[in-house]
């Protein structure tokens, strides 16, 4: 690959040989992450290590569901609310599924407008995302309630096997430190953008040059991968 005179590699020359040809390709391939803020590229390096997190408590909780002799408690009598005189299944679990959901809509568009540098629709967008992330932290602590309750206890529960109750809390329990700890910067964010300190470059914690937004699309970055791990949660623990 040979570069221009403008800096841009060229695509259509031949690739040189042997090791050359080898560090011709690596250096082609690390100029997409020169145009990269430091701000983002340690949030992607921080979601990377968090998916291998996450990833191996799920697949602890996969070993562990399938190697116990007892059996594993039914979700659809573990998750049910008595509503109207009848056991209705899963119905909290799908309040807090489309209301996480629906807050990774708002938090899209909260991007979308930072992008358009209008801050006040950008910062109302913010704090409906951070009410509907409270919103499921409340009604995740609702349903930790009710299950210890129920006598569900992280070393046994009434239902079966004793693994439930360590890697639910476990792993239900990361997740909505994530969800609290994403709500608490997005006031902190949503705050400066509507004081206008991106438009002014006010100095201070996560702020970015005059006129730049990254900070909110920061914050977009880390809300989607939260709401993507609670679709594999879900999937696991209450689909299964």
């Amino acid at each position: 690959m040979a570069e221009t005179s403008l800096g841009h590699v060229d695509h259509t020359a031949p690739r040189p040989p042997g090791l050359r040809g080898f560090i011709a390709d690596w250096s082609s391939d690390q100029r997409a992450f020169k145009g990269v803020s430091w701000g983002k590229a340690m949030m992607w390096i921080f979601l990377l290590s968090d998916t291998f997190i996450f990833g191996c408590f799920l697949l602890s909780y996969m070993t562990a569901r399938m190697s116990t002799v007892v059996p594993w408690p039914n979700p659809s009598e573990v998750f049910a609310l008595h509503l109207f005189g009848q056991d209705i299944p899963l119905i909290l679990i799908a309040i807090m599924t489309f209301v996480l959901i629906s807050s990774s809509g708002t938090m899209a568009m909260a991007v979308n407008f930072g992008y358009r540098r209008d801050r006040k629709k950008t910062a109302i967008l913010m704090l409906l995302t951070a009410a509907l992330g409270a919103t499921f932290v409340g009604m995740q602590a609702f349903e930790w309630t009710k299950l210890i309750s129920e006598g569900v206890r992280p070393w046994e529960n009434p239902w079966g096997a004793a693994q439930f109750g360590s890697t639910f809390f476990m792993i239900t329990g990361f997740h909505g430190t994530h969800v609290t700890i994403g709500v608490i910067f997005l006031l902190i964010v949503a705050r400066k953008v509507w004081r206008g300190d991106y438009e002014t470059g006010e100095r201070g914690f996560f702020t970015s040059r005059r006129g730049q937004y990254e900070s909110v699309e920061i914050m977009g970055l880390y809300w989607h991968f939260v709401d993507l791990v609670w679709v594999f949660i879900f999937a696991f623990f209450y689909l299964w």
